[in-house]
């Protein structure tokens, strides 16, 4: 199990590299929000929380922090030795040193990943299905970063058969 949260994480962080910084460009153009250059350097990978990750290695912001949330092995087919799905999330974070405009930066931010994994419906290979659905949650403005920290959880959850 711990072999297929490893290999969806590798992905979704790859298929976000690859695909952020001109979903973010696609995101300024159509509603006209102000984001800043989105690169695949902002894309990392691991189940860490803002507040420690910030005090031990500094990150650059916009963040963009992907991990597996949850694996399921339901067995729903015979002769698999995995069937079930996993759960994938990916924390966005922004920040600045004024309140105002960090809510719009948040979700412009997370337009831009939402429109990579629009695109990216279907066969990731190896056996996993992505059917297109994702649920985000918003959390509350708290001090951190450059003075005001905000983060989105947008949860994916990717069929997994092997």
């Amino acid at each position: 199990m711990a072999q297929v949260a490893s290999q969806l994480t590798a992905k979704i962080q790859q298929l976000l590299a690859q695909g952020l910084t001109s979903a973010g460009a696609q995101v300024v153009v159509q509603s006209g929000i102000t984001l800043p250059d989105l690169a695949p350097a902002m894309v990392v990978s691991g189940n860490v929380s803002s507040d420690l990750a910030e005090k031990t290695t500094g990150s650059q912001y916009p963040l963009f922090r992907v991990s597996c949330e949850r694996v399921s092995n339901t067995l729903r087919e015979k002769f698999r030795t995995f069937s079930g799905q996993a759960q994938m999330v990916v924390e966005t974070t922004v920040t600045q040193d004024r309140l105002e405009g960090i809510e719009d930066q948040l979700h412009g931010c997370v337009e831009a990943v939402t429109a990579v994994l629009d695109q990216s419906r279907g066969d990731w290979g190896g056996g996993s299905l992505y059917n297109g659905g994702y649920d985000v949650t918003f959390s509350a403005v708290r001090h951190g970063g450059k003075n005001f920290l905000q983060a989105a959880r947008i949860s994916v959850v990717v069929d997994v058969s092997r």
